[in-house]
């Protein structure tokens, strides 16, 4: 499952404008991540899509 739009994720802080980025997010006691993930890549949840949970 791909999307056409950026999305929410836990992506690495690659870029020097990280460290100013809105997107950024610095949990207590965890590294820093980025919210966005870019554009046509696979949704972190989309290895659950087939998930078949039984009643």
């Amino acid at each position: 499952m791909n999307s056409a739009e950026a999305d929410l994720a836990y992506t690495e802080q690659a870029f020097v404008e990280c460290p100013v980025c809105p997107h950024r997010v610095e949990p207590e006691g965890g590294p820093p991540f980025c919210t966005l993930r870019p554009v046509n890549t696979p949704h972190p949840f989309a290895a659950l899509a087939g998930l078949n949970v039984p009643e």
